[in-house]
């Protein structure tokens, strides 16, 4: 493989800090990257002799991108030895396993901090540390079950819609897990100490959805789905298909920028003055879409692209890429191979570098090692143990 930048040579608000990432699926890589782009060193422990349950070519797969990796046979003492020692030297170490799996290695956090008082703990669980299905198997469709939040996603007349797995797998948990894992660093600022951070994505979706229990406390949202403002349940909150096919999103709330979409579709006075009648929505509704059918997706866009009509193409992912807007911004960049969105989010001090395939110093176990604090007859000794793999 061509080298690439080493996961040694960081800049960016995080630099200097060392991270050890236990490999796993979704959240918990995804925090791995995100920190390693803010310019933490991120090293990420493989198990030897695993195989990846999605394996990509090395220039697509982000999992490892921007760390370097070593593989370490974790079922041997000498194995979980060497990561203790790794962690003395670390600042965070971020897992994903069921509760229980890193105890019953040896690498629980009362093993690891007391080696590293200091050491931030990251644990990314579905459930989270105990209660009644900590020890269940889940995905992103499963936590947003128990959440209530996946009930709430989906037209009146239709089934809940899986948002992807954005919302609890990354937003619920990825997200969750660096705010907590950088809180703790704050705390560990004025007194020293590292911290346990409990991130279940179950409880980090029900967080998301903490406005939308405030308004049904409040009497002003509806447990059906599709009956409200921000679920489907608003005509001029929603998507129409155009005339070829495509979609636009509409989403002009407040009555002034309601009354720049209605003047520029245009739409009937009683509907205009009337956004709020919720008798309306329904004939409004259908003129709207019966509107929205007459052009194509692209000439609606033209007609509202410079309005505060709140109204925007819906693009696939390829599209976005070459958006005007995203263009300017340089949201979308090539790392290596591979064309993704620009690391988010941005800092005034420092310019983040996208992540990229592993250097081949970033796979080597003696380079690894080493800067960690090995010598070169600790690693020798280590090598020759049949400790790693590639």
């Amino acid at each position: 493989m061509s080298a690439g930048l080493s996961a040694a040579a960081k800049t960016g608000p995080l630099a200097g800090l060392k991270v050890i990432e236990m490999a796993g699926l979704g959240p918990v890589p995804l925090a791995g990257l995100m920190l390693s782009e803010m310019g933490a060193q991120v090293l990420r422990i493989e198990r030897a002799g695993t195989s990846q349950f999605l394996s990509l070519p090395d220039e697509y797969n982000i999992d490892r991108h921007g760390r370097a990796v070593l593989r370490l046979d974790l079922k041997r003492r000498e194995g979980t030895d060497l990561l203790l020692r790794l962690a003395e030297k670390a600042d965070m170490l971020l897992e994903g396993f069921r509760p229980g799996v890193m105890e019953r290695l040896g690498l629980g956090p009362e093993a690891v901090q007391a080696r590293n008082p200091a050491l931030i703990y990251g644990r990314m669980t579905g459930f989270g540390q105990d209660g009644p299905l900590a020890g269940r198997a889940g995905h992103d469709i499963t936590y947003l079950a128990y959440s209530g939040v996946l009930h709430a996603i989906g037209h009146a007349d239709g089934r809940p819609v899986p948002p992807l797995n954005l919302v609890a797998d990354y937003g619920g948990g990825a997200m969750m897990l660096i705010a907590g894992v950088l809180a703790a660093l704050f705390q560990r600022s004025r007194t020293g100490k590292g911290d346990v951070i409990d991130a279940a994505m179950v409880d980090g979706a029900s967080m998301l959805a903490v406005p939308l229990h405030a308004l049904t406390a409040a009497g002003l949202w509806s447990d059906k789905r599709g009956a409200n403002l921000l679920d489907s349940g608003a005509p001029f909150y929603d998507t129409y298909e155009t005339a070829d096919g495509g979609h636009i999103a509409i989403g002009c709330l407040e009555p002034q920028f309601f009354a720049e979409f209605a003047r520029l579709l245009p739409l009937d006075e009683h509907f205009a003055s009337g956004q709020y009648d919720k008798a309306l929505w329904p004939p409004m509704r259908a003129a709207i879409a019966e509107r929205v059918r007459q052009k194509a997706r692209d000439n609606w866009d033209l007609l509202f692209a410079q309005t505060d009509a709140c109204v925007a193409p819906v693009l696939s992912l390829q599209e976005a890429k070459h958006h005007p807007h995203n263009r300017a911004r340089n949201a979308f960049v090539m790392a290596g191979a591979l064309e993704r969105p620009a690391p988010a989010p941005r800092f005034s001090g420092s310019q983040p570098t996208p992540a990229i395939r592993p250097a081949d110093s970033d796979l080597a176990p003696s380079k690894v090692l080493a800067r960690f604090g090995f010598s070169k007859n600790e690693i020798d000794d280590l090598a020759k143990s049949g400790l790693f793999d590639r």
